[in-house]
């Protein structure tokens, strides 16, 4: 393949499906840049592989796949477990914000993603890639790489733990 084919692929790519990535990579890291970072590093695998790319999926899916990976690597990653423990030990240390600052950090929250963020990694993936970035069950089961059945059970399962975290944190829709 050719690099101005290449080129005019991956931008192409970029313009149609940057703007989900990021969201998709949000969801997982909830932090803006890390998320941006990990879909600069998408579209550098996307290029790099575009020869290989048997076309036996869409882009869209080819992409998401990428980022779910990326993803899964960025929690494995050494840098990601320093900063987990760095949060955990965070509490035990003097708090130097006031409770003010807390609690208008907290207010800011959005529910439903609230109770979405809290669910397992499983289920807030496929809810995800279903609810906001509108994928079938069948390119859900092709970017996860399991069955139809799975996707349908997790979904379910998600869905159920989600309302329970609302009924619990009484909010009165689901």
């Amino acid at each position: 393949m050719e690099k101005l084919e290449k080129d005019r692929l991956l931008t192409e790519a970029m313009d149609e499906y940057g703007h989900y990535l990021v969201r998709l990579a949000y969801s997982f890291v909830k932090e803006r840049t890390k998320a941006e970072d990990i879909v600069q590093d998408v579209f550098i695998r996307y290029y790099i592989n575009l020869d290989r790319f048997e076309g036996r999926s869409s882009v869209k899916t080819f992409l998401y796949r990428i980022t779910v990976n990326e993803c899964h690597n960025h929690f494995r990653s050494w840098a990601h477990r320093k900063i987990e423990l760095r949060n955990k030990l965070n509490p035990l240390l003097p708090n130097k914000g006031s409770a003010e600052e807390t609690a208008l950090a907290s207010e800011r929250s959005n529910e439903m993603a609230e109770a979405i963020s809290g669910l397992p990694l499983k289920y807030r993936e496929v809810i995800w890639l279903h609810y906001y970035a509108e994928l079938s069950v069948k390119e859900i089961s092709e970017v996860l790489k399991i069955s139809d059945n799975t996707v349908k059970t997790r979904l379910a399962r998600g869905r159920q733990q989600a309302g329970v975290k609302f009924t619990e944190e009484g909010i009165d829709h689901a």
